[in-house]
């Protein structure tokens, strides 16, 4: 499979697929856990997953670079 296929593929993937559902999941996550927390609860907990978004691009880049 060619580099720009896996690029296509992945991109795909996170985009339709990854982001919708973990945002849906921080989201609900967030209603249950966060009322009444303190401000810099909220801070933290949404710094913390406003990164961990990031981490299946990580993964997937060294197999979109993966030689054939």
């Amino acid at each position: 499979m060619t580099r720009r296929r896996k690029t296509l593929i992945a991109a795909i993937v996170i985009v339709f697929f990854w982001l919708p559902a973990y945002a849906l999941f921080v989201t609900g996550l967030a209603r249950h856990v966060l009322p009444g927390a303190p401000w810099y609860v909220n801070l933290l907990f949404y710094a913390l997953t406003g990164t961990f978004w990031i981490v299946p691009i990580g993964l997937s880049l060294p197999w979109m670079y993966r030689e054939p």
